[in-house]
């Protein structure tokens, strides 16, 4: 039996499928641990019956706090909605019923509306942004029974009344470099077919969309690439030779890129290594490229959203079409596999920004490309501030999911263009016709199925020995 005061539980309820690593929960344990606090970490991902581990698990213990971590609030993906807080609520009322520890929620998803999450699940503490630090200054003070008010990131109930502090975000380039032993990583390659590895956080960019830079902080920070590679090497020494960096955009600031490039190949880890980056078509050079491919990189993502001058205007993107031309080309000519993500939907677009975009995806000829149709809308982000002067919702035809009662969009709410008819997927899927790039946004578990929650096929593709980026895995299925 768990007694001890010192004793703190960290809950993972991301339950998608294939599962992903939880880096967030592995990293808050190494800092939780460094200050002398002892961390359970109940993985509700790999486990079978995931109400039963938190009976099991709490029964007869006394933690001095239990966290739990949300990293998506849906599937973020027009077609399904699936809709993931209500599990959450579950889990949190339970965890409640079993101790009277405080709850405090935190990640990714949470850091977006913890105001709005919190109510939603009926708990009272929450970490914003970083938890490195606060989790820890929060903790200190419930230990000590000293006020917590000034915490950092800290959102809290009182006086019936809710309280949001600014987040504190964590100085990267003093990250130390963390020992990766919270969580199974070597089981996770084994069923979600890579590892994962922050390099940095934060996001500069003014994408209309994107919930980053509200989650993660609006200016990039950067750790010291030595220390990041030092943890690639820890990883690889556990069998974890797959990765996926969990940057916005690995490549920005390109000069960091390089610094972690050049560091892996110093320690001539480019031939035991595969790993995968979501990237920026600009800045990337060739002489990037090359090094990439010497540093083992096996694949990128490129979130290019469209092909057209246009619409990546109205997106916020600082790119144009003949940029997304000359990385492939620099792609192509390195032999780098690639993927270009479109994001189809978005305020002002059309059949005809959308058949331009079509048409310059057959001009790059990147190995495959991710087709979303729809656009998720967060809070905090100018795509919800554009919802919001379009007039009322409910009248709004280019908005679809729970559209009312629904202030803070809390549950799925998209945003497809009413230009693009009644029938947007079919208009997207006849331009595409039968060119096997194409991801589509499709609802059954085929090859082409591009969500990758209780995607199947991938799932069992895994279980046969594929490793790697989702969309490459899927790649290569039919050639083998």
């Amino acid at each position: 039996m768990i007694s001890t005061s010192n004793t703190v539980f960290l809950v993972n309820t991301n339950r998608m499928r294939p599962v992903v690593a939880p880096i967030a929960l592995d990293y808050l344990s190494g800092s939780l641990r460094e200050r002398g606090y002892d961390v359970e970490v109940l993985d509700l991902a790999l486990a079978d019956d995931p109400l039963g581990t938190i009976e099991e698990r709490l029964k007869g213990a006394e933690p001095l706090a239990v966290g739990i971590t949300i990293r998506n609030t849906d599937d973020c993906y027009f077609a399904s909605a699936d809709f993931f807080l209500p599990e959450v609520k579950k889990i949190a009322e339970l965890v409640k019923s079993r101790t009277g520890a405080p709850v405090i929620l935190g990640g990714c998803a949470f850091s977006l509306m913890p105001v709005a999450i919190l109510d939603y699940c009926g708990c009272a503490l929450g970490i914003r942004g970083d938890g490195e630090i606060a989790f820890v200054q929060l903790l200190d003070a419930l230990r000590h029974k000293t006020s917590y008010a000034r915490v950092p990131g800290l959102v809290y109930r009182a006086r019936k009344r809710w309280h949001e502090n600014p987040a504190g975000n964590v100085p990267m380039e003093r990250f130390p470099v963390q020992k990766r032993d919270a969580v199974d990583n070597p089981r996770y390659l084994a069923e979600g077919g890579m590892g994962n590895i922050e390099t940095k956080r934060g996001c500069d960019r003014s994408c209309i969309y994107c919930a980053d830079p509200v989650a993660k902080g609006r200016t990039v920070r950067v750790r010291d690439p030595r220390a990041v590679v030092d943890e690639i090497e820890i990883l690889i020494k556990q069998g974890v030779d797959v990765l996926h960096t969990c940057d916005s955009e690995f490549n920005l600031p390109i000069e960091h890129a390089t610094a972690v490039c050049e560091e892996t190949v110093r320690r001539k880890l480019g031939t035991r290594l595969r790993w995968y980056a979501y990237m920026s078509p600009r800045p990337f050079t060739l002489a990037f490229a090359s090094l990439l491919k010497r540093a083992g990189c096996a694949g990128i993502n490129f979130g290019i959203d469209s092909g057209s001058d246009a619409m990546l205007k109205k997106l916020g993107r600082d790119f144009c079409a003949q940029d997304i031309l000359d990385t492939a080309k620099i792609c192509c000519t390195n032999g780098i596999t690639f993927m270009f993500d479109l994001l189809i939907g978005g305020p002002g677009e059309t059949k005809g920004t959308v058949a331009e975009t079509i048409e310059l995806m057959r001009r790059a000829q990147p190995d495959r490309v991710g087709t979303s149709v729809g656009v998720r809308v967060y809070p905090g982000t100018r795509l919800a501030r554009i919802v919001e002067s379009e007039g009322p919702r409910e009248r709004n035809r280019s908005l679809h999911g729970q559209v009312s009662d629904n202030p803070n969009f809390l549950k799925p709410v998209f945003y497809l263009s009413a230009e693009l008819g009644d029938d947007a997927s079919q208009f997207v899927s006849d331009l595409v016709g039968n060119d096997e790039r194409f991801f589509m946004p499709v609802p059954e578990a085929t090859r082409k199925n591009y969500n990758y929650n209780e995607n199947q096929v991938l799932v069992e593709a895994i279980k046969k020995g594929y490793r790697g980026a989702f969309w490459d895995i899927l790649r290569r299925l039919p050639q083998d």
